[in-house]
């Protein structure tokens, strides 16, 4: 029994793309089946979640099922966990078709649901390809989706990550057309190159997929001996990616077509990665500057003085504490915080602690005694 994917996912129906992929992300990183080995109700709840995102991440078939529910899918799943070759080609614990996966297997639950819709009245896109692939155009490869953990340090200077996976990339050999001659295919005769076919029942005008070349638009009479007429293989593949300087944790970087290549000519999916940055053990970041704590001696705090301090690029500064500075305050240090993406840098604010010695000497004690006997009445002055 089909599942409302509203409710699997946790969103309501008025939720944003947005809301719905940070939905997904979040579900299928908790399911996946790397995460939990053996996990039958995990595997199953990671097939709701893939199953419910398939639907809600569509328009056309989160119009379908907002208006007529699972009976919109009748005869057939309107999703599917491991579309295409699926699964994750990473090997990770990452989940990397949720934002376009594909139907990489000719006319499938896709033509289906196109062709009810349109019988339902839903026509009037204009013969537009479900998978992004455009009229009479190839179908959109899928975007893939990597995380990253970084120190604070990496931030600061920016870095280069590797990421190595396997995916569909562009036959060379016929340049991602499928063809054996590696030219575009000739249109379909059938339909003209529009990969529909009209036709009028009753007082309803019905847009039906080509039979001839599967809405397509086009026939391959002599597939690619390399790719089997799809115009993508499936290989191993190391994208460098570099993180700019002043990253924020939760960055989203986009590498524009560098996702897995389409079928028949259809356009590539993007490449994101998603980036966080661990916690440091001295250093807080707040937006672009940075608070450091620095334990100061009594004296220099009563007196003024200076204080060394190492900046998260190590360069050792010395700071001035003016006389009177009380603890809790925060000494400003210009320009030594986070680098901006603008330019610039943020500021380092350093908070001021005290550390009170537990071992004195005899003479540190009576040193302390004579001041607390020569201190103000006024409270709070020692």
């Amino acid at each position: 029994m089909n599942k409302n994917p509203y409710e699997v996912l946790g969103v309501a129906r008025d939720a944003s793309d947005a809301d719905i992929k940070r939905a997904y992300h979040k579900l299928v990183m908790k399911y996946h089946p790397d995460k939990n080995p053996d996990d039958k109700s995990a595997e199953e709840k990671f097939k709701e979640v893939n199953n419910a995102f398939d639907i809600l991440k569509d328009p056309q078939k989160r119009a379908a099922y907002d208006r007529f529910g699972n009976a919109a899918f009748a005869g057939g799943n309107g999703a599917s966990a491991g579309a295409g070759f699926g699964g994750n080609p990473f090997g990770g614990g990452f989940d990397f078709g949720g934002f376009g996966g594909a139907n990489m297997g000719g006319a499938g639950m896709e033509d289906i649901l196109r062709e009810a819709m349109r019988g339902f009245g839903f026509g009037g896109f204009g013969g537009a390809n479900m998978d992004g692939g455009g009229p009479a155009g190839g179908r959109g490869g899928r975007d893939l989706l990597d995380e990253v953990v970084i120190d604070l340090k990496d931030a600061y200077f920016g870095k280069t990550h590797t990421v190595k996976f396997s995916s569909n990339v562009e036959c060379e050999k016929c340049h991602g057309y499928g063809t054996a001659d590696g030219k575009p295919a000739p249109k379909c005769k059938k339909c003209g190159g529009t990969g529909t076919i009209h036709a009028r029942q009753g007082f309803f005008a019905v847009e039906t997929p080509c039979p001839e070349c599967k809405g397509l638009g086009h026939k391959i009479e002599k597939k690619c001996s390399d790719c089997d007429g799809t115009g993508a293989v499936h290989k191993q593949r190391t994208l460098e990616v570099k993180i700019p300087a002043g990253v924020t944790d939760g960055t989203r970087l986009r590498l524009s077509g560098m996702g897995e290549a389409g079928i028949n000519g259809g356009p590539a999916g993007d490449f994101y990665l998603d980036i966080h940055v661990r916690p440091d053990r001295v250093f807080t970041r707040h937006g672009d500057d940075l608070i450091m704590r620095a334990n100061v001696a009594f004296t220099t705090l009563a007196l003024g003085g200076e204080i060394d301090i190492e900046t998260i690029d190590t360069k050792q500064l010395s700071v001035r504490v003016p006389a009177g500075t009380q603890v809790g305050e925060k000494l400003r240090v210009r320009g030594h915080g986070m680098p901006r993406a603008r330019g610039g840098f943020g500021d380092l604010y350093i908070d001021i602690a005290i550390e009170i010695p537990k071992k004195l000497s005899d003479k540190q004690k009576k040193l302390l005694t004579e001041f607390a006997e020569t201190k103000s009445e006024k409270k709070g002055w020692f």
